[in-house]
């Protein structure tokens, strides 16, 4: 209960009976949104401190409280008392959707103890709260006039000047019994208080002196319910110069008010000042309302998103003395837009490329061993690495473990490698910050960033330089990465997937490989079978490419020649499925007629030749990386020499090699080629 009334301004005593909390109360009670009383909406508290600053009429400014207290209180009927001059009677200020019945009823009651609640509330100078009129006796004598209209319950609360006297007594009205709630009594209270400052300053006209004071009054009233209001709130001058920022803004940035005076764009994110100032001098110089989408720095030095919205204040020659601006957190908004940017772009990113996948075709023993892995680690988390030879369908096979896990119906983000200048890397992998590097304009998110929930496929990982593996290891060991020209680390949820035709084991001994990383990456390791091994697949992987790119160039084969089934089985295919297609299709364009058939001269001799391939000599490949690497080595020694050590510039190794110095970087890196050594060794030399 709201118990004895209050001044304006002035907490609510704690002698204040509170209101009853049963479970039988409560059943009947509405319930508002949390914290509504205080976190009053921001629109209709300004409408009504706009109309108390326009200088609107008395009344106009208190259908707007009552309409403000029935938004925030559902099944609420709200009215207004004003005390006549003789003290002694009541007349409606407002009550727009009071029965009118019952208004012409009650218009002019006198203020007693027989009354309703309103006149005993101003007789009492308390808050009067009656919760069902046909049992409550002090309405013994008035319950007929509600009853005969509907309304079952209610409440009255006057205000009281700081003179003492009862200005106003507000009407609440319920068509069931209920009690109010605590957060009723509050959002009451505060209406009061605009209520009260409006009646006062109405009454202060008469006095200059009066005026001046129920002003200043009404000024850190009104500053003290902005404050209140979690949502930031700042006035500004006609051209848009800051006077007041709420105490919701000062928290935010953490800076004074005075800090907050002196710069309009204070904290925005340097993306988005150019825009913002554009875009706020063209809304202000229309005088019309307007919002921007900018990213504001908290005192923590995190930005996050913000709704700002300016509303202009006219006076009554219609000219803008002041505008509001309100700022509202879409940081959560942003992000789930974001998010399915990233993924609306993996799809399509998908659908491009979903032409150039072909099925796992084929039943070999092979491939049925390879298919049960698929299917027994794709519901886990864990890190996969698919080898095998190039062509074998590494890929086909990543995208059947994503297919099959838990992240399917997220991002399935693909990247080679081997495609990418190294010294682009690490900003295709994880991004990178406006003006990291020359032609960074704009921040850019990175393959991880897109993955984030879903799978990203690595192909040839065995190409990735050492600078960049260290990273890789980094998000796979804590989860995390740092865009380039960043210090500020990126949690990630991401599954990777690895494919490479390298022997990894071999590149870890040669040094071209961290070891660490190898076993990151080598959880649970899946070995793609070359087609040379899956013989039996051959024939049904034929009819299906053949039927495939038949249906594409518009023909129709019927039959395939025996010999030329018999050639396919023979031929030992060194590029494996892809080779494979690619002899199709060219058959498939060239053929005439419904028998497909291939030109015998492009596998002949191939299968002899390629024989000796089928049972390599243990070791043969490390010893072939082993030897092209040592051969690099003395080529690249040789040039760092003949340029004194100098990479890049006129006469620089790079110019010497004809390669770029990024990528002579990288090589000089991966090979653990020492520079100062080589340029030591041709300064002794010079000195001999």
């Amino acid at each position: 209960m709201l118990g004895q009334a209050t001044q304006p301004g002035h907490p609510i005593p704690k002698s204040m009976p509170q209101p009853e909390t049963s479970d039988r109360l409560n059943s009947n009670a509405n319930t508002l949104p949390s914290g509504s009383a205080i976190a009053l909406s921001t629109e209709s508290v300004l409408d009504a401190l706009n109309l108390i600053l326009a200088g609107a009429p008395l009344t106009e400014i208190l259908k707007s409280i009552v309409g403000l207290i029935e938004r925030h209180s559902e099944g609420m009927i709200c009215s207004i008392f004003l005390v006549e001059k003789d003290g002694v009677h009541l007349r409606y200020a407002a009550a727009p959707n009071l029965p009118e019945s019952y208004r012409i009823a009650t218009d002019g009651a006198t203020i007693g103890p027989n009354g309703g609640p309103c006149s005993l509330a101003s007789h009492r100078r308390q808050a009067v709260f009656v919760a069902d009129f046909q049992s409550d006796s002090r309405c013994e004598n008035f319950k007929d006039k509600p009853l005969s209209v509907g309304l079952l319950a209610g409440w009255s609360s006057p205000i009281i000047s700081h003179g003492g006297e009862v200005l106003v007594t507000f009407g609440m009205y319920f068509r069931e019994v209920r009690t109010p709630m605590e957060r009723e009594v509050q959002l009451i209270e505060y209406a009061s208080r605009v209520a009260g400052i409006a009646i006062e300053r109405d009454r202060s006209q008469s006095s200059l002196q009066t005026a001046f004071e129920g002003i200043r009054k009404s000024e850190r009233e009104l500053r003290q319910m902005v404050d209140a209001i979690p949502q930031a709130i700042a006035v500004l001058t006609p051209d848009g110069a800051p006077l007041y920022a709420n105490e919701h803004v000062l928290t935010y940035t953490g800076i004074s008010l005075e800090e907050a005076q002196k710069a309009s764009f204070l904290g925005v994110h340097p993306d988005d000042l150019e825009r913002s100032q554009t875009n706020r001098k063209q809304g202000l110089e229309l005088g019309a309302p307007f919002q921007l989408e900018l990213r504001l720095r908290g005192k923590d030095g995190l930005h996050r998103w913000f709704l700002v919205q300016y509303r202009p204040l006219r006076d009554e020659q219609g000219q803008i003395i002041r505008w509001y601006a309100t700022g509202t957190d879409i940081e959560d908004r942003k992000r789930a837009e974001e998010s399915l940017l990233k993924e609306n772009s993996a799809l399509r990113e998908e659908i491009d490329r979903s032409s150039t996948y072909e099925e796992i075709v084929g039943s070999s023993l092979p491939l049925r061993k390879v298919l049960s892995q698929v299917s027994k680690v794709a519901p886990t988390d864990s890190t996969v690495l698919i080898l095998g030879e190039t062509g074998t369908g590494k890929e086909l096979i990543a995208s059947a473990i994503h297919k099959r896990s838990n992240r399917s119906t997220k991002a399935f983000i693909r990247v080679n490698c081997a495609a990418i200048p190294p010294s682009l890397l690490a900003s295709e992998l994880f991004g990178h910050e406006k003006g990291a590097f020359t032609g960074a304009v704009q921040r850019r998110l990175g393959r991880f960033e897109s993955a984030d929930g879903g799978t990203i496929f690595l192909d040839e990982i065995g190409d990735l330089p050492l600078d960049t593996q260290a990273a890789l290891l980094r998000v796979l060991q804590e989860r995390e990465f740092e865009r380039v020209g960043s210090s500020r680390p990126i949690s990630v949820d991401v599954r990777v997937l690895a494919a490479t035709n390298r022997d990894l084991e071999s590149s870890v001994t040669a040094g071209t490989f961290r070891e660490d990383l190898f076993y990151r990456l080598n959880v649970f390791p899946i070995q793609i079978p070359p087609l040379r091994e899956r013989k039996d697949d051959i024939s049904v992987l034929v009819e299906y490419l053949v039927e495939r790119y038949a249906k594409k160039t518009g023909k129709r084969f019927g039959h395939i020649k025996r010999s030329t089934l018999a050639l396919f089985q023979a031929y030992n295919w060194p590029g494996n499925i892809r080779e494979l297609q690619n002899v199709v299709e060219r058959a498939v364009i060239l053929c005439e007629g419904e028998t497909f058939s291939v030109d015998e001269a492009w596998l002949q001799g191939k299968a002899t030749r390629s024989a000796a391939r089928v049972l390599p000599r243990p070791g043969m490949l490390a010893e072939v990386e082993n030897e092209f690497a040592e051969r690099e080595r003395k080529i690249i020694e040789c040039a760092l020499e003949a340029s004194r050590g100098r990479v890049a510039g006129e006469n620089g190794a790079a110019e010497r090699l004809g390669i770029p110095p990024q990528t002579l970087d990288s090589k000089i890196a991966n090979l653990g080629i020492d520079k100062r050594r080589l340029k030591s060794a041709n300064y002794k030399r010079r000195l001999s």
